[in-house]
């Protein structure tokens, strides 16, 4: 997945603002979880992952860089 910037609608042409990326529409559920089962969901991002949670998906993601991504799954698989 790769993330696309845009300007804000409310900058003007030539101005410096921030940019924004839309949320991960590819989020999925771990293969552990049921059809109905709610759970957190995941997403690739090129930098890490997002997450969030599957009763709320408007409440927005979390991502996390592949440092911090890499680091949880590896403690997740050890136990």
């Amino acid at each position: 997945m790769i993330l696309e910037f845009r300007k804000s609608s409310y900058s003007a042409q030539d101005v410096n603002c921030v940019e924004v990326a839309p949320i991960p529409t590819d989020l999925r559920k771990t293969r552990h979880a049921g059809n109905d089962a709610e759970c957190v969901e995941v997403a690739d991002l090129p930098c890490g992952a997002a997450i969030r949670d599957s009763k709320h998906p408007g409440a927005g993601h979390l991502p996390f860089p592949t440092t911090e991504w890499t680091g949880f799954l590896s403690a997740a698989l050890s136990r």
